[in-house]
């Protein structure tokens, strides 16, 4: 443990603790004290989507997969990211995002299906299908997609001809008529990168000569390379189970996923039917007629209908995995995959904070713990990386991470809007006080004096972590007193990996946590809290830091602490969780901005609220303290609760003050 204080500040509460040792960021990324060599937590991070599949099936372990289309507005962007996240809650093996030629989709819109699909791999950690069109396309354009795509991370494609945007196909010069094509062309310019998926007309395609013909072409498609099949939405079981008798007997032996398509509005079913130009069933047309305009009762015929024809395909021994069109919507296929058993609540958590599936990640499995709520900003920040930490941090004499200038980015604002924000953090802020209630009110999962519940902050877009939960009472206190926590995790000696709430990794495994919390406070707090922390070296070590960056650490300058690890049977010790003082600094500009970018730009110019939020940004510092003695009850609490004596101590005593 290293003890001496390294400190910069002329004039705050941190000068008289100034030495010749100063903590800073900056300089070249060092990455090469990183490379240790650990085994993976989780196969599904490196295996490629074919082999997912082939494990599935071999074990006789059913998955999903979903499929969504591109929204044409910057707000449905942010509400479709915020649907992955909840979606992707559910264990699916994949999702898929559609290609519309009309909606500029390989552009870096925030609407486009090329940044749709590169979000869900790289923010939201979802194993992703790029659809990719022959429609209105050269052959050097759908090549520069695809170079983009692999760029992106994105490494499987489901290759189709498109619909016309007209009535009519019309051939492009230069480009591919047939879908079989376009499968050779990516086979034949990207060899085996990207794995393949084709579509299936479990009817016969529309505009085939018959349905035998279909299934021929559809074998070509197979034998250029493709990897699987995901078909096109059918109403009856019995139609698939004889598409894929038919399939097997001309020879295609890849997997054949159906498309399942939860019937959830009358007019949006007349719409998608007029699109496919398939037949609804009479049976089906003669029990939605009456109920037409009744969208609830659409939606649970809807339900029903879907459940019942999944679990005659499940049951047949010969569907290993479905595929839902969710028309971007969430309750009807949610529903469907809770009653067929398939949605997973709370899937095994490979490591404590969320992955990206960008295959350069694959290795990753260590990160600052500062970033725990923040996973998208934190994989922004370090997406230029060519290499990641893997085993342990290593010593980080300067990683370099990225500058997070637009905060508006759709992956990073908030799921809620302006108008909801107000009434959670208020409309107006009498004082520095209505600031710590909105903190509490969070903590405590209770409504503010307006009646309100405040469900997020601008560290935290999501309600409390059921493992700050744990905490919640203790937590309460502290933000009442102006100790405003952004981060927090509780000290765990030897916890199963299999536990609900802390447990990570592998089964059969342990892991470990020390105490830790982040918080902003006042400056008059953070006089009393250095002279209460000199009785609690070494045990706690601390790290304090203002606006400006002046700031103070007890912890070495270079050295990370690892504050979470696991030990699973048969691997080295995982500890993919530190705090490093090093990428602290970088943290703290984004600490800070966050109260200006999210807070008081939702207020007028020099409005009093604006003027207080100004002032905490200003004034406060940013402090974090690590408990490592995490056998033992965690002494934060009574770090914080010695500070708050001091302060209301009417007489300082001598000895507490001594530095």
């Amino acid at each position: 443990m290293v003890n001496q204080v390294h400190c910069t500040d002329s004039n705050g509460p941190l000068a008289k603790y100034e030495s010749s040792g100063t903590s800073s960021s900056g300089g070249d990324s060092s990455k090469e004290s990183s490379r240790c060599s650990t085994p993976l937590l989780d196969s599904d991070r490196t295996d490629r989507l074919r082999e997912k599949m082939r494990h599935r099936m071999e074990s006789g372990d059913r998955w999903f997969s979903l499929e969504f289309f591109p929204p044409r507005t910057a707000s449905g962007a942010v509400n479709l990211i915020s649907r992955f996240d909840r979606m992707g809650a559910g264990g699916p093996l994949f999702i898929d995002v559609t290609w519309h030629p009309a909606g500029d989709p390989g552009s870096d819109k925030e609407t486009s299906s090329m940044m749709i699909a590169s979000t869900a791999v790289n923010y939201c950690g979802l194993e992703s299908v790029l659809h990719i069109s022959c429609c209105n396309q050269s052959k050097e354009k759908i090549s520069q997609h695809l170079i983009k795509a692999k760029r992106l991370g994105l490494k499987n494609i489901m290759a189709l001809r498109g619909d016309p945007i007209g009535n009519e196909w019309e051939e492009e010069a230069g480009g591919f008529s047939y879908a079989t094509d376009l499968v050779k062309h990516v086979r034949c310019e990207f060899e085996d990168y990207f794995d393949i998926c084709v579509a299936g007309y479990p009817t016969g395609h529309p505009e085939a000569k018959s349905y035998e013909e279909d299934l021929r072409h559809l074998k070509e498609k197979v034998d250029a390379g493709a990897d699987f099949i995901v078909t096109q939405l059918f109403f009856r079981s019995e139609t698939f189970l004889k598409f894929l008798k038919d399939c097997r007997a001309i020879g295609i032996t890849c997997p054949i996923v159906p498309g399942i398509f939860p019937i959830q509005g009358y007019q949006s079913l007349r719409q998608l039917v007029k699109l496919s130009k398939l037949e609804v069933p009479e049976e089906i047309k003669e029990v939605m007629e009456p109920i037409k305009d009744n969208d609830a009762a659409i939606r649970n015929y809807g339900i029903d209908q879907a459940v019942e024809m999944c679990k005659v395909l499940l049951h047949s021994g010969e569907v290993p995995g479905l595929h839902f069109y969710t028309l971007n919507r969430e309750v009807a296929t949610m529903e469907v995959l809770r009653r067929l058993g398939l949605w997973l609540e709370d899937p095994r958590r490979p490591l404590p904070w969320a992955v990206s599936a960008h295959p350069k990640r694959k290795v990753e499995d260590v990160r600052p713990i500062f970033w725990a709520s923040r996973p998208k900003s934190y994989i922004y920040r370090t997406q230029d990386w060519d290499e990641f930490p893997n085993g342990r941090w290593g010593n980080s004499s300067s990683p370099a991470f990225g500058e997070l200038n637009d905060y508006y980015l759709f992956y990073l604002k908030s799921k809620c809007a302006k108008d909801a924000l107000l009434k959670m953090w208020g409309e107006e802020l009498m004082s520095e006080e209505s600031v710590y209630e909105v903190f509490t009110c969070y903590i405590a999962g209770k409504p503010n004096h307006n009646g309100h519940k405040v469900t997020c902050l601008p560290w935290n877009d999501d309600p409390l972590a059921s493992e700050t939960n744990l905490l919640k009472e203790e937590l309460e206190k502290v933000n009442r007193r102006g100790v405003l926590t952004i981060n927090s995790q509780p000290n765990i000696n030897g916890k199963p990996s299999s536990d609900p709430i802390v447990g990570w990794g592998p089964s059969g495994g342990y892991v470990f946590q020390k105490a830790y919390m982040e918080f902003f406070t006042s400056s008059e707090n953070v006089s009393a809290l250095l002279k209460v922390l000199k009785k609690y070296e070494p045990r706690v070590n601390y790290h304090i830091v203002n606006v400006k960056g002046e700031n103070v650490t007890n912890a070495h300058d270079m050295q990370p602490n690892a504050v979470t690890w696991g030990i699973f049977p048969g691997r080295e010790i995982i500890q993919p969780t530190v705090v490093d003082p090093v990428s602290f600094m970088s943290w703290k500009d984004e600490a800070f901005a966050l109260w200006i970018e999210q807070w008081a730009k939702l207020y007028e110019e020099e409005s009093p609220s604006r003027m207080i939020i100004q002032y905490i940004h200003d004034n406060y510092y940013l402090v974090n303290l690590v408990d490592n003695d995490f056998p033992l009850e965690s002494c934060l609490w009574q770090v914080i609760e010695d500070m708050c004596k001091l302060l209301d101590s009417p007489v300082e005593h001598p000895a507490e003050l001594q530095p």
